[in-house]
């Protein structure tokens, strides 16, 4: 019998919004649950009701309710949810106006600024007048080049106000990172901050964004927002405006709250690139919102009392989730810089000063967290802290113990997973179960989760592929420049029919958890943060010194290291000054998350035979595992040069 971490007393499973949501189930249709088993059975086998009374429970706001709550059930691709609705997503977010804190914002560098509910709504209003002014319109696409800070929370409120979308890169992207994502979709508005702090060092982003707008043309407007200097020169890009002379906040005008589909686009997001440039994912308004109300309100019990933080950048899709407790009407904490600046323990120092009831981070960080010997609970006063959320890559056995012994025995550690992809979760936490070491809690309400076999049958208690196998509202909308969603469906459904198949391994076990056992596909996922193989190929590309290149991820100390193998140019050696030029090259043109942490000379490249790069098989050889399928490879010999690498033993 296996013996839980944590487990929520009465009172506590009394107070959760989970307990609420189920008791309106309950007298709605006549049913008495009293599990969270039974209640997550009834979500997927009554997916449309389910779905229709979470519009309910969460108070989504609309000018027009839907004629049908879902088209096409039984045909995932096609299905429809809230067909004939109209509503507006910053309009949801924007419902409250009073004097409670909406954002908390601290810079590593900078003191805690603050922004009342008030506030925001003042400043959005004034974006989206100026944006309008200046002809953004319904469709048209804002990008955002920009820090984790208020104003880019401002300036994608203000996008959505108006039915534009709204996409986001972190400024620590190279240049061609920026360009493989934001030349696609080609944004009328540019948002850039003048610069950005890491680890007590300052960045320049300007000389970025003007490399970005002259290779964009269709980029009108570049806002440049003050942050690591009050007003720097912006000279050098002609259609640069600094922030204050673009908008000023406006507490004198209602916001125009375009009343869009439920469907309408609303934010694009980016695959990570494994096969070429990143693919452009474009998500649904109405889907979003409908889908983290869930998983905030229940799934993390978020009320208005809250405060609640998440350490992302706003090139992960966790930042666009953690934004959406604004229509909760919580605290929400944007954080800027190095989660060990000044100290190891600078995110509780601010949980401790912010009273943070939600914590947010990476598996990596928790894991690094313990390396570096942080004991939280013995040096900051985390009384008020309800939960702590992990996700990015699987949270460690050790890294769950770790949480109880080190930071705080009463909370509810929810380790989460789900992705880009559908800008959400399939696993989640559960404010009223117990928790497991090394599981996460449990299946998302009304999202049809099972692990399958290779013969597409459903699997306990052994580890499958994660598929979806029933429609949810928060499946992309479609796929940028994909006019055949030929795209979309090689991402999701070429491996089984009509099922959405999500390239991880998984098992549900039979306390209902999951365990989660990394990527089935050839995606890397160092520190959380999931990069694709074939941003790395092209820096690689460019270099005379090499003939070729192949990259794979190494599980090592309960996270992933990129390992960059290297075919070098006749008559050359792998030396360091060489490694220190690939890895510059990498830093500069990627991010530095992609740059490998072991680069080895290797003698020669698996390939298909229809010429692709097998990174699957070599990770498999370099973890010990035996490769099955050397027949569909063009010189299956050159799989035996990755065995039993002493590089890869350190």
């Amino acid at each position: 019998m296996k013996k839980p971490l944590w487990q929520p007393g009465p009172e506590r499973i009394a107070k959760t919004n989970m307990t609420r949501f189920m008791k309106l189930v309950n007298d709605s249709f006549g049913k008495s649950y009293t599990s969270y088993d039974e209640l997550y059975d009834w979500s997927v086998q009554n997916a449309p009701e389910f779905w229709e009374l979470m519009w309910e429970f969460g108070e989504i706001k609309s000018s027009k309710l839907c004629d049908e709550v879902v088209t096409n059930f039984s045909d995932m691709f096609n299905s429809e949810w809230f067909t004939g609705a109209r509503l507006n997503f910053a309009e949801n977010l924007l419902r409250y106006r009073d004097d409670r804190t909406a954002l908390i914002f601290k810079g590593e560098a900078q003191d805690v600024q603050k922004t009342s509910y008030k506030e925001l709504y003042a400043q959005v209003a004034g974006m989206s007048r100026s944006l309008r002014d200046m002809g953004v319109t319904v469709g048209d696409r804002v990008a955002g080049f920009m820090p984790n800070m208020a104003e880019t929370v401002v300036a994608m409120l203000a996008t959505a106000s108006i039915g534009a979308i709204w996409s986001s890169c972190s400024p620590d992207f190279g240049f061609q990172g920026v360009m493989d994502r934001f030349g696609q979709i080609k944004p009328k508005v540019l948002f850039t901050a003048n610069g950005y702090s890491y680890n007590g060092k300052t960045f320049d982003s300007l000389e970025k964004a003007k490399q970005i707008t002259e290779k964009i043309p269709t980029i009108e407007k570049v806002v440049v927002v003050p942050y690591t200097e009050p007003r720097a020169d912006i000279s050098s890009i002609n259609i640069a405006v600094h922030a204050s002379d673009f908008s000023v906040a406006d507490y004198d005008t209602e916001i125009e709250f375009e009343q869009l589909p439920f469907e309408h686009p609303l934010y694009i997001m980016y695959s990570s690139g494994t096969t070429g440039v990143p693919k452009c994912i474009v998500h649904g308004a109405g889907g979003t919102l409908i889908q983290h109300l869930k998983e905030l309100i229940l799934h993390t019990d978020l009320t208005r009392e809250d405060t609640i933080f998440y350490y992302s950048t706003c090139g992960w899709m966790m930042w666009n989730w953690v934004v959406s407790s604004l229509a909760v009407g919580a605290s929400v904490v944007l954080f800027d810089g190095s989660p060990f600046y000044p100290e190891a323990g600078a995110l509780f120092k601010l949980a401790q000063d912010e009273a943070f009831t939600v914590f947010g981070t990476s598996a990596k960080y928790i894991a690094s967290l313990e390396q570096a010997g942080v004991k939280p609970r013995e040096t900051y006063d985390l009384t008020p802290l309800k939960a702590v959320l992990s996700t990015g890559s699987p949270l460690s056995v050790e890294s769950f113990e770790y949480v109880y012994r080190d930071i705080k025995e009463d909370l509810c550690l929810s380790s989460i997973s789900g992705g880009t992809d559908i800008i959400s979760c399939f696993a989640l936490g559960n404010p009223t179960g117990p928790v497991y070491a090394g599981e996460l809690q449990c299946r998302g309400l009304g999202m049809k989760v099972e692990a399958y076999s290779a013969d597409a049958k459903p699997v306990m208690g052994e580890k499958g592929e994660l598929v979806c196998s029933a429609p949810f509202p928060s499946m992309p909308v479609y796929f940028w420049d994909d006019a055949d969603d030929k795209k979309y469906l090689g991402a999701y459904f070429e491996t089984f029919n009509n099922v959405w198949h999500h390239g991880d391994y998984v098992e549900i076990t039979d306390t209902g958890g999951l365990v989660i056992y990394g990527r089935s596909d050839a995606t890397l996922n160092p520190g959380g943060v999931r990069i694709g193989t074939a941003e790395i190929y092209r820096q690689m590309e460019a270099m005379p010194e090499l003939t070729d290149s192949l990259v794979v991820g190494q599980d090592w100390q309960n996270d992933v290291r990129v390992i960059l193998f290297v075919k070098l140019a006749p008559g050359l050696e792998l030396n360091d000054d060489l490694k220190a030029k690939i890895k510059k090259t990498i830093r500069q043109n990627a991010t530095p998350r992609h740059v490998p942490e072991k680069i080895i000379e290797i003698g020669d490249i698996p390939y298909t035979i229809n010429g692709k790069k097998v990174e699957i098989a070599v990770r498999k050889i370099i973890h010990g595992e035996s490769v099955t399928n050397r027949e569909a490879l063009a010189n299956p010999q050159s799989l035996d040069l990755y065995k039993d690498l002493p590089d890869l033993a350190v």
